[in-house]
């Protein structure tokens, strides 16, 4: 029998490691993948449209939404003790090997010359977690909206490309776009994972990037099956190892390559913003700031000509 995985681009490599241990136990013997990967809300619209899914993983928890609303998920998705998140990590700002425009924080991303790659939030989660990180390092600092409003418009001046997607970006990037990328910790490692050089800075203020996974109300039954792995102590140590903060407790993190300290992967920030503590909910956050017409990002992307 086969299952049919649709993703967002970033945990391909993940997704394909769990799937290889899954297949070694008693449940998931025999069972094959049919996968479908690419920007979280592209994947999302095309499952509504008819794309075959028995489980879904998406950057945002508003990708999810769309699938309830479609009558395609159950609205208790998220009932569960993981509230319906099934891996994580932090937004990062990767950097040329060296550092050589020496960037500690935010606040060097604003200054001349710097040429920033993020992808699009019209299309990309990963782009809506980076802006949301941006804000934060403002807002949750005691800044006003107005104020945090003008960082990120300083910001995006210096974005030299807004990719599809978090992958597509990872890519631009390495391929000599710019000179910060904002990323996904677990992008930038998983990089170096590839024999790619370049290094990062974890941000004092950076933000809890949850990535939501859904079993479809039609999906194969073995879906739900294929979801307990992915949720056990041995379905996050794979993501661990490709650079993922786990999001149960007790999972050996140990020996993860390309990471700074392959034994101590995952440091603490020292102030983690997240969605429900510092933005409400993913529906009051995205009607703020990526409402087609009145958000805050959209609007500041508008104007300064950068989207496509």
């Amino acid at each position: 029998m086969t299952l049919n995985i649709v993703g967002y681009a970033v945990p391909e490599a993940a997704n394909k490691a769990i799937a290889a241990e899954w297949n070694k136990t008693p449940a998931g013997k025999g069972v094959k993948f049919q996968t479908s990967y690419g920007a979280s809300g592209d994947q999302s619209r095309a499952v509504v449209a008819g794309l075959k899914a028995d489980y879904v993983h998406f950057s945002v928890s508003s990708d999810v939404t769309r699938l309830v609303d479609a009558g395609l998920v159950e609205k208790d998705w998220n009932a569960g003790p993981n509230k319906g998140i099934v891996s994580s990590s932090v937004v990062v700002l990767a950097v040329r090997k060296g550092n050589p425009k020496n960037i500690k924080g935010w606040d060097d991303l604003i200054k001349p010359g710097i040429g920033i790659v993020t992808p699009n939030p019209a299309s990309s989660g990963a782009a809506r977690w980076n802006a949301l990180a941006a804000w934060g390092h403002i807002a949750s600092n005691g800044g006003t909206d107005a104020q945090a409003t003008e960082y990120l418009t300083k910001l995006f001046a210096n974005v030299v490309s807004l990719p599809n997607s978090g992958r597509d970006a990872t890519t631009a990037f390495l391929g000599g776009t710019g000179d910060v990328l904002l990323a996904y910790e677990n992008e930038a490692i998983l990089a170096r994972q590839s024999g790619e050089q370049l290094d990062w800075v974890l941000p004092d203020t950076t933000i809890l990037i949850e990535n939501p996974g859904a079993v479809l109300k039609n999906a194969n039954p073995k879906a739900k099956e294929w979801l307990d792995f992915v949720l056990s102590k041995d379905g996050q140590r794979q993501f661990a190892l490709k650079g993922f903060r786990p999001i149960i407790d007790g999972v050996d993190t140990k020996g993860v390559e390309g990471a700074v300290d392959p034994n101590d992967p995952f440091p603490t920030p020292k102030k983690l913003l997240t969605v429900e503590k510092d933005f409400t909910s993913w529906s009051a956050l995205s009607k703020k700031f990526f409402d087609e017409k009145e958000g805050i990002v959209v609007k500041i992307i508008a104007a300064s000509g950068k989207a496509k």
